[in-house]
């Protein structure tokens, strides 16, 4: 890993043994990309990849030089106007309307290590000898002011975050109007696009298409990251498939508004620009004030997808999420959501657990309608104290009883929404998102409590920390309900309204820093209605999120395939669940539910003593097996290996870092008569070491890998007397360890 600086030619070379980064000084001072790819030599010149051309209808920088235009040059930062039409890094309005900037170089930094972004989310070291940051510093001499780009190298991986920080040296203030992460200009065009994209209850299926000339973009304007599109794209040659060729991925650490942007000029060249979306943010920056944008991650691969995904989840596991529960496995649970809904009191919960820890499940979470006079939808957010109708020893009472049978206790919150039935919005009615003389709309019959407000955190705050304090809280559940609408904060001038969803986003994750630093003990999992902020910006703060609010094994196939292209294994909230599903009314196997659900953190969402005494015995069996593998499961390398979306059997797996273990999942959708044979093809393993598969048979590892795996099932000809029969939504785990 090393950044090297050819002062002569202002030349800035960044390269580990993956990666190749380099970049520019333009003749005209502001800086152009060269190269970002495969590793490739140090040399003292580069200037050849900057290549320059007069065309017909170019506007150029000056009468002496006809072949110097921005419209053609690839750039680190781009602005729109001065000879560059494509879409823009950075826009400023100025106070005397123009929107024009240049960002010219001045000098350069190098810090061992990282820097952290203060307020926000980001990757972080443990050590300077993990990575190295160079800092480019702009300035515009009309503005006066500064622009500093960071672009940090990871000693291993394929891997450079980027962000953008701009300081106000100027006597003016100045509105950021656009403000991205990242600006990446590429060659060529020639790429498939892969967004991540879906609904409430199928969030982040995988959506592919070939770039074209003109914009293609993904976003969300709903406040948050949002089910609906996540912060996350991958741009890949069309040959490369999961385990060969080219691909570049994008991630947005950062969980408001967002816009990942491809623009294919037509000349073939691909600028890509992520960050927060520009639509409804206009941020002013007053003199010797500063404004950070989140930060990007950019993965280089020649591998294929895998080999990306890999890379991010080693990373996000490693360096992003943080704390206590980082590198620990993670505690089996059963939440009574799906078991009672809002009709409960402690008796029957006590119930349950009870149940619960005689199948050896280890933490008992208390959903949503324990507090205030939450019955239902309609009363109670915002009133964080117990309900002592349903709880007469209150929370205390409770997880203390908990605690007395051997079991971690845990509880939802929903933090940031505020119901108007409750003390809370009848003392601060002004507390809640609105805009002055409209109507206000509500969400489940709730509404956004104003987090750009510190007051209105401070009081969240008190009411949470004092319950985690008093009472013995192990996990916290943070649910999120509802988008933003009629954005407006009663705080904020007129001149700052263009600010509100990106401050509120900053609240929310200061509540998470003071809490998750005060608590460090607590396990704290992310919700947004099940996936709607499953992005990188809450890892940092919770290392588990609730991945979807659906509960199907079969739906949770292709969710939990799609959210493995980013994110890994042991971020990912999955649980077996009652059926008939709750979602979708599908009645599936046991076995299948709890086979889908292994590869996550694991928990149980019913109540276990409906369950015949035949299902709970199944139940003891999933718990054990879960213990014990849960290790290689949450913190193994995870691959794909046949998709959900493109086929009937779908399958994936995860080997040890040693190579000795390895847990392979195969899911058939729909039973058939008279099949034919069947074999899935393994990787990861070591071609020279014998394994045992499932305790029955022994191969090289070469031989699962190339021959593959023979996974015949019953439905293959006519079933033996002896033989398992298959059926709809069967499922089969094999279990592998070197002999």
């Amino acid at each position: 890993m090393n950044i090297s600086v050819n002062s002569k030619k202002n030349t800035f070379h960044l390269y580990n043994d993956e990666i190749s980064y380099i970049m520019t000084v333009l003749p005209n001072g502001q800086m152009g990309q060269l190269y970002f790819g495969a590793r490739i030599h140090e040399r003292e010149d580069y200037s050849y990849l900057l290549e320059m051309k007069s065309r017909p209808m170019t506007a150029c920088i000056s009468e002496e030089d006809k072949l110097f235009s921005m419209e053609h040059i690839r750039q680190e930062y781009g602005v729109f106007g001065a000879t560059d039409y494509r879409m823009p890094a950075v826009e400023i309005q100025q106070e005397n309307g123009s929107r024009l900037s240049e960002f010219l170089y001045d000098h350069y930094r190098i810090e061992n290590g990282k820097p952290s972004l203060s307020g926000l989310p980001a990757t972080y070291t443990e050590n300077d000898r993990e990575a190295r940051t160079l800092v480019i510093i702009l300035k515009d001499p009309v503005m006066q002011i500064r622009l500093e780009l960071f672009y940090t190298i990871f000693e291993k991986g394929g891997i450079i975050t980027r962000s953008a920080r701009f300081v106000n040296e100027g006597v003016n203030e100045i509105h950021l109007a656009s403000a991205m992460s990242i600006c990446m200009d590429l060659p060529d065009s020639d790429y498939d696009w892969i967004q991540f994209s879906g609904a409430w209850a199928r969030e982040r299926y995988p959506v592919t298409r070939h770039l074209t000339p003109g914009i293609q973009s993904v976003g969300s304007l709903r406040g948050h990251s949002s089910h609906n599109h996540n912060p996350f794209v991958i741009l890949k040659r069309p040959a490369a498939d999961e385990f060969q060729g080219e691909a570049i991925g994008f991630s947005l650490i950062y969980s408001g508004n967002f816009l990942a942007r491809a623009e294919v000029d037509s000349y073939g060249t691909t600028r890509f620009t992520m960050g927060i979306h520009p639509e409804w943010f206009n941020w002013k920056l007053s003199p010797e004030e500063t404004f950070q944008t989140p930060e990007a991650v950019m993965v280089y691969t020649d591998k294929g997808l895998n080999h990306l995904s890999q890379t991010f989840h080693r990373l996000y596991r490693e360096r992003l999420a943080r704390g206590y529960w980082r590198d620990r496995e993670r505690p089996i649970l059963i939440n009574n959501w799906e078991a009672t809904y809002f009709d409960f009191n402690e008796e029957k919960l006590l119930q349950i657990a009870q149940k619960a820890k005689d199948c050896g499940v280890e933490l008992f979470v208390l959903d949503d309608g324990w507090f205030g006079q939450r019955n239902g939808e309609h009363a109670g957010l915002g009133d964080w104290f117990a309900n002592k109708e349903k709880l007469p020893e209150g929370i205390i009472g409770l997880s203390e009883k908990i605690e007395d049978m051997g079991m971690m206790f845990g509880l939802w919150f929903e933090p940031e929404m505020v119901n108007i039935d409750s003390d809370l919005y009848r003392e601060h009615p002004d507390w809640i998102i609105q805009t002055p003389g409209r109507k206000t709309s509500h969400g489940r019959f709730q509404y956004v409590l104003d987090f750009s407000r510190k007051e209105v955190v401070d009081r969240i705050y008190g009411m949470m920390s004092k319950l985690l304090s008093d009472a013995k809280i192990s996990y916290v559940k943070w649910d999120m309900n509802r988008s933003i609408t009629e954005c407006y904060s009663a705080s904020l001038p007129a001149d700052r309204q263009g600010e509100v969803y990106h401050r509120y986003i900053l609240g929310v994750y200061n509540l998470y820093e003071r809490l998750t630093s005060r608590f460090p003990h607590v396990l704290f999992e992310s919700c947004a209605s099940g996936g709607g902020r499953f992005d990188p910006g809450l890892l940092y703060y919770a290392p588990q999120g609730w991945t979807s609010d659906d509960t199907d094994a079969v739906e949770r196939l292709k969710i939990q395939y799609g959210t493995s292209y980013c994110y890994p294994v042991s971020c990912m909230g999955s649980h077996v669940s009652v059926t008939p599903n709750h979602q979708l009314s599908r009645v599936t196997p046991l076995h299948t539910r709890a086979n889908v659900a292994y590869f996550g953190t694991f928990g149980y969402e019913l109540d276990l003593n409906k369950l015949t005494e035949e299902e709970q015995n199944e139940v003891r069996k999933q718990v054990l097996f879960m213990k014990k593998y849960r290790r290689l499961i949450q913190f193994g390398t995870f691959y794909r290996l046949q998709s959900p979306f493109e086929n009937n059997v779908a399958g994936w797996m995860v080997v040890s870092d040693d190579k000795k273990e390895a847990i392979v999942g195969r899911y058939k959708l729909l039973n058939g008569a008279n099949q034919p044979f069947e074999r899935m093809y393994l990787k990861g393993l070591d071609e020279n070491t014998k394994y045992l598969v499932n305790g029955n048979e022994t191969h090289y590892g070469d031989e699962l890998m190339h021959c593959g795996m023979v996974t015949t099932d019953a439905s293959a000809g006519e079933a033996g007397p002896d033989e398992k029969m298959s059926c709809d939504f069967d499922s089969e785990l094999y279990v592998i360890h070197a002999v």
